[in-house]
């Protein structure tokens, strides 16, 4: 299981990112300061470190500086996690090498996708879920049902990507606005049902393992 650390100071998205990572197959750890971090690095070097870059004490871009100047770190895949915007702190952060960076407010599911892209670039792969006949390959972006492209907007996909991870799994439907939406999304939550009847719709017979679980949310699969 590959083991991912998140330093971020906001406690509501360290935690929303903790749980989606742990969905996602992976083994994350978080931490709300360098004062957290740097010991629990002593100890394990991640596969991959989500870096916020304003933090209490030291900063984000010191603690990058810092790692790219160690040998046991220096390969160590780095996402930045900026302030919407910050166009100063985006190049810095670059400059400094890090591998890439998103800007904040961001939905989870685009931060689990930049996550396993960031890992094939580096030699680790998770390309496919799957549940019966629907496939999602993420190296092509692609879903399937029974080997027959389904073309899908970017939010349908991230929605039947985050059912596919929790197969069996009820999911209120804050935790999917949340996860597909952003933690600080505003809409009305018929949004939701909106893209589900349309999401079923482009899957034809398979639309109907997503199931909907009355005054709850959705469940894909039994």
């Amino acid at each position: 299981m590959r083991k991912v650390f998140i330093v971020e100071d906001d406690a509501d998205i360290r935690e929303i990112v903790l749980y989606a990572l742990r969905s996602a197959g992976f083994e994350p750890h978080g931490f709300e300061k360098a004062a957290q971090f740097w010991p629990a690095l002593t100890k394990a070097v991640p596969d991959l470190l989500l870096l916020d870059i304003m933090l209490p004490g030291e900063d984000g871009l010191s603690i990058l500086k810092k790692l790219r100047g160690d040998m046991r770190t220096r390969a160590l895949p780095v996402i930045m996690l900026t302030a919407k915007g910050s166009e100063f702190d985006k190049v810095k952060g670059l400059d400094l090498g890090a591998d890439d960076y998103i800007a904040k407010p961001f939905g989870v599911m685009e931060l689990i996708s930049r996550v396993n892209a960031l890992l094939r670039r580096t030699g680790h792969q998770t390309d496919k879920l799957s549940y019966q006949n629907i496939v999602l390959d993420s190296a092509r972006r692609l879903i399937t049902v029974d080997g027959k492209s389904a073309n899908l907007t970017y939010k349908e996909y991230e929605l039947l990507y985050f059912l596919l991870l929790n197969a069996g799994i009820v999911m209120s439907r804050d935790k999917i606005l949340g996860a597909v939406w952003g933690w600080d999304f505003e809409g009305e939550s018929r949004t939701l049902d909106m893209h589900v009847r349309t999401l079923r719709q482009k899957l034809g017979p398979a639309g109907e393992h997503i199931k909907t679980v009355r005054n709850v949310g959705y469940r894909l699969g039994e």
